[in-house]
């Protein structure tokens, strides 16, 4: 649950601040922030810095759906109803997925959830590649085919 509230106040700060920020750079110090957040839970182990490192998470992660969803817009002009589609699908898949190997990961070594999450941070780092990539990328034109 607190967890939850954090992520609703990184969604009141992208909305009241949003305007004054790029969206690229917001993006990429939040998934920096989700890595730190997975760090403190996975290597830390003291509780309150365990639940502070969830809380963290839940603020950084505030921004990555909303802003995929912008940049997927902007950059796929035609995209439509598929594009979003597939976006839908995407996050689905990204949801069932990173918890299964989450449990997966902590299964192979004895049921330890510390590993699992420190597996997880897999996912941050792939979209932080992503943004880099789509950025130094930002001139070329994207085409959509079907």
């Amino acid at each position: 649950r607190d967890v939850e509230r954090s992520r609703g106040l990184g969604d009141v700060y992208k909305r009241q601040y949003g305007d004054r920020f790029d969206l690229d750079q917001f993006m990429k110090l939040s998934t920096l922030l989700c890595i730190g957040s997975y760090l403190l839970i996975a290597f830390v182990p003291v509780p309150a810095v365990e639940l502070v490192g969830c809380a963290i998470c839940g603020f950084s992660v505030g921004i990555m759906w909303p802003g995929t969803f912008s940049k997927a817009s902007a950059s796929l002009k035609r995209g439509g109803t598929v594009l979003f589609a597939l976006l839908a699908l995407a996050g689905d898949l990204g949801c069932s997925g990173g918890p299964t190997l989450v449990g997966f990961v902590s299964s192979a070594f004895s049921n330890n959830l510390r590993v699992g999450i420190g597996a997880s941070i897999l996912f941050p780092v792939l979209l932080l590649a992503g943004l880099v990539l789509v950025s130094s990328k930002r001139n070329e034109k994207c085409q959509i085919i079907f």
